[in-house]
């Protein structure tokens, strides 16, 4: 399906190295740190930056959509952002309602689907309305899934799962496993990240997908994210095919799996190299 005239539009990104052959991931989850101090440095208020980082969004989403990347989950707002001053608050809100009420249409002619993951309860009525109108309106598209992490927190995200399931199977109390509490997790039909970048310098996790980032393979780059163009995806994507991920295994354990999957392509030998 080619790209509708919104992604066309848009300021074409400097051309970059090519992506190597080989796995991309299907599932990216992204930080997108780094806009208040792009726009301070350029002399300009916070929410220049956080406008600037919009487009990088638009430039990310129309990158995997290229790659046939499957989810991308942006941690747009923390629950712990709220601790910021109230102006530059209202202006993020402000942000991801003009977000909402001019971008969703775009996102749906090109098959994309829009999750808004999180509280959304402390949200003003009329974003909450826009939230369930835009998940309806996109829910059964099915290129990409972007996942808007919004008041969101991993721990909120682990304990709404554990009062869920408390409530309902209490009769199991004292006795639960992992696979019990995973079907109550905000992202429990979606596979797990494969990659997790962070922009802006910062090496942490910042209470982001806290379950789910287990077995990702982590990237951390200095580039502020409105910096983030194409080549530094492309060098992001390119340091996840350079590893190996053992999932718990020994590294000649991963290889022999490989060459038996080599040696032997079916679906279950190709399971065997990819799956936990």
């Amino acid at each position: 399906m080619k790209l509708s005239r919104w992604f066309r539009k848009q300021a074409q990104p400097k051309a970059g190295p090519a992506v190597h052959d080989g796995v991309c991931p299907r599932h990216i989850a992204i930080i997108m740190d780094g806009n208040g101090r792009w726009a301070k440095r350029r002399l300009l208020p916070r929410v220049a930056g956080h406008r600037q980082g919009v487009e990088t969004v638009r430039s990310t989403v129309r990158q995997c959509l290229e790659l046939g990347v499957e989810h991308l989950t942006l941690f747009a707002f923390s629950s712990e952002n709220w601790r910021r001053p109230v102006e530059e608050v209202t202006l993020l809100m402000q942000l991801f309602m003009r977000a909402l009420e001019q971008e969703v249409g775009k996102l749906s002619e090109n098959q994309i689907r829009l999750r808004i993951v999180g509280d959304c309860s402390r949200f003003a009525p009329e974003l909450q309305t826009l939230i369930a109108n835009a998940e309806e309106l996109t829910r059964n598209n099915t290129r990409l899934t972007l996942h808007v992490c919004a008041n969101y927190g991993g721990r909120w995200d682990i304990m709404q799962a554990v009062n869920r399931l408390v409530d309902a199977h209490p009769e199991h109390a004292g006795e639960y496993k992992e696979h019990d509490l995973e079907p109550f997790l905000s992202f429990a039909d979606v596979p797990e990240p494969d990659l997790f970048i962070r922009t802006g310098g910062e090496e942490r996790i910042s209470n982001f997908l806290l379950w789910q980032l287990a077995y990702t393979e982590l990237y951390f780059t200095p580039t502020l994210w409105p910096d983030f163009d194409q080549s530094a995806f492309v060098e992001a994507i390119r340091s996840f095919q350079k590893r190996q991920r053992r999932f718990g295994q020994t590294g000649d354990q991963i290889e022999t799996a490989q060459r038996i999957a080599r040696a032997n392509p079916s679906p279950e030998s190709a399971g065997n190299i990819t799956d936990k």
